[in-house]
């Protein structure tokens, strides 16, 4: 592992690379060569290994968890990637390259659809502020008008690249009230929250497409900053939208916040990936197809990415017609050049290093703590976001484990930020017994003025089959009181929660996964993110639709601590907008730290039963009994936070004293 700094960071690999190896070459690396499972000798210890695969009715595996509901998309979503997720009240709303669903889940045991808003584009996140829903659009297919006959001209005024904006204050029948266009359409999107302006919110785009064409949307750049200053490179766009009138949202700064990062050093891919590429090349090669050296890896380029050029090169001629023999021979001659400028082989002699990522993939904003945390392709940033309209990074990290920064997320006391691997583009199977344990992973850093330091790796430990797109994705915090508790989907690998309160050895305490969509080959699925919201954890499933599991009490997480974090309730949630835990003074929280100090062994057996006792006998008494008694539990641990567990016991005695304070007398 290498974790550099901004000034010590060289280059050897592009964003743009990842991208192609990504796209292009994942047929490649899904050819041939069916591997063994990852950690086959604790194979027969972990029962995800070897679940029957099918799309409805794969065989199932759970720890220290129960799964409530399993639903399955509407009729317009059926077969179509579900994406993202969002709450409102009692809601869950669905993110689909068809549009967005809307879920009841007042019951979570019976969610029913409230409405599906049907509006193809891709990748269709989400995220609501009170009576606005935001929409992501970043596809050249995607229509202003929502139309499903998409867009097949390369300029047009009906496309919509940005963010679609909706009223949902009759949230059965959301209105279309404006959209904002943006150079890069939007990836994704993060809703931030100013304390001190309730007029407006802002959004934070992060896309990650080709620069539009300058007759498509006016001010479009695509040169360097440095040949252009107006350029849609090396930027996100801020949008501001005030409250009162959606309609008049728009961008109002562009912060630069990758100014003077040069490309890191990241791994290629894993040998066995190589080796099937090249296998695969060999056989397109021989029967006629094109392939490419990239990163000093066979990629077979698939025919839309073949085609256009294909074409380009008749027009070149002033041809018509089908491509000839010569056309395809002058394709192959040019592509090594072609490929190597798009993907930044190597720097020209006397250019120095190969600039750093142009655009982050997701930011997860903190504004209980004015931070955020940037996942942008090559690097992790750590931003300050109190000007939420002028975000300023303050520290970026890269690491050579990662190929592609693809989320953050806080610690709840904002001590700790994780950042996760999207290696492999989400489409690629990254779970092997091949595959290590550092790629595609999550890396766990604490903040120490303002600057990152590296920590560990928290990697979803069951072995994976060649058939499951499996890596790091989209999670959240879990409130579990006094510990850091993260829920997260790793796609085919399933639902995993670990603890990552000790941020060198974080561990997995709970899971949920099927078995393969396919036995035969790659087919997507799995969760694609999952969130926990007001006491169960929702899991939006590429191919099958949404799941709600709940956590069970095991050695792990006690009864306690999940009543505790039932405790803490959420008006919405956007999981790019991280909300500061704030648990309310319950006997539950109380008992949760006794639990803790039990297991952590903070306290002698005979003393945690006494404070058991008492806290029992203060729940039964009433009024001024019950303050009094808690006020003595209270006095006696603070002169026992001496131990080795002292921080904990501090955690205790605060809980019932202020459990005292909101009883009265």
């Amino acid at each position: 592992m290498t974790s550099v700094s901004v000034q010590s960071s060289r280059t050897v690999a592009a964003r743009s690379a990842r991208l192609l190896m990504a796209s292009l070459a994942a047929g490649a690396l899904f050819a041939g060569g069916a591997s063994p499972l990852r950690g086959q000798s604790a194979a027969a210890a972990d029962p995800r290994v070897g679940l029957r695969a099918g799309l409805m009715d794969a065989a199932e595996a759970s720890w220290n968890m129960r799964v409530l509901s399993k639903t399955q998309p509407s009729a317009k979503f059926a077969g179509i990637t579900n994406s993202d997720l969002s709450f409102t009240s009692h809601y869950a709303i669905q993110g689909s390259y068809n549009g967005y669903q809307i879920w009841d889940i007042a019951n979570p045991n019976h969610p029913t659809l409230k409405t599906a808003y049907y509006c193809p584009a891709s990748q269709s996140d989400v995220s609501v502020y009170k009576n606005l829903l935001f929409v992501s659009g970043e596809g050249n297919s995607a229509r202003l008008d929502c139309g499903a006959q998409g867009i097949k001209e390369p300029v047009s005024k009906d496309r919509l690249r940005g963010l679609r904006i909706f009223d949902i204050t009759d949230i059965a029948n959301p209105k279309s009230v404006g959209a904002v266009q943006t150079c890069r359409g939007s990836h994704t999107h993060t809703v931030v929250v100013d304390p001190k302006d309730k007029e407006n919110v802002y959004v934070y785009i992060s896309g990650s497409a080709g620069v539009r064409p300058a007759d498509e949307l006016a001010g479009c750049v695509n040169a360097a900053p440095s040949k252009d200053p107006n350029s849609a490179l090396f930027r996100i766009e801020v949008i501001k939208v005030p409250l009162a009138h959606p309609e008049k949202a728009a961008i109002i700064s562009s912060p630069r916040i990758f100014n003077d990062l040069t490309a890191p050093v990241s791994h290629g891919e894993s040998a066995l990936d190589i080796a099937n590429a090249a296998k695969a090349a060999a056989t397109a090669r021989a029967a006629g197809g094109f392939t490419a050296m990239i990163r000093g890896q066979d990629v077979v380029l698939p025919g839309g990415f073949i085609k256009p050029m294909l074409d380009s090169t008749v027009k070149a001629r002033n041809g018509t017609g089908a491509p000839t023999g010569a056309d395809s021979a002058a394709l192959r001659a040019a592509l090594p050049a072609m490929i190597a400028k798009m993907v930044g082989d190597a720097p020209s002699p006397g250019s120095g290093p190969l600039p750093g990522p142009t655009q982050c993939h997701d930011i997860t904003v903190y504004p209980g703590i004015g931070m955020a945390g940037g996942a942008c392709e090559g690097y992790g940033l750590l931003l300050d976001i109190r000007d939420p309209a002028h975000p300023i990074r303050i520290d970026a990290v890269a690491d050579s484990n990662f190929s592609y920064w693809h989320s953050a997320t806080f610690n709840n006391d904002g001590t700790k930020v994780l950042f996760s691997d999207e290696w492999g583009g989400g489409g690629q199977p990254k779970c092997r017994i091949t595959d290590k344990k550092e790629w595609g992973a999550d890396a766990l850093f604490t903040i120490v003025n303002g600057k990152m330091e590296f920590q560990g790796y928290y990697k979803m430990p069951a072995p994976q089959t060649p058939e499951e797109n499996c890596v790091a994705h989209n999670g959240s915090l879990i409130p579990i009181p006094g510990r850091d508790v993260m829920v997260q989907a790793w796609y085919q690998g399933g639902i995993s929660v670990f603890d990552w309160t000790d941020a060198q050895h974080a561990k997995e305490i709970a899971f949920f996964d099927r078995g393969p969509v396919d036995s035969t080959h790659m087919a997507m699925g799995g969760s694609w993110s999952v969130y926990w919201y007001n006491g169960v954890m929702v899991s939006s499933e590429i191919a099958r639709g949404l799941d709600i599991v709940e956590l069970t009490p095991s050695a792990y997480i006690s009864q306690n601590e999940i009543d505790a974090a039932k405790t803490v309730h959420f008006d919405y949630l956007n999981a790019q907008g991280q909300p500061k835990l704030v648990w309310p003074p319950s006997f539950a929280l109380a008992r949760s730290f006794v639990d803790q100090i039990e297991r952590s062994g903070g306290l002698a057996s005979s003393r945690i039963t006494s404070i058991r006792t008492a806290l029992g006998s203060a729940e039964s008494a009433k009024g001024e009994a019950r303050h009094t008694a808690l006020h003595k539990i209270a006095a006696q641990l603070d002169g026992e936070a001496l131990g080795p567990d002292a921080a904990k016991v501090r955690m205790l005695a605060g809980a019932v004293r202020e459990l005292a304070a909101a009883t009265g007398k």
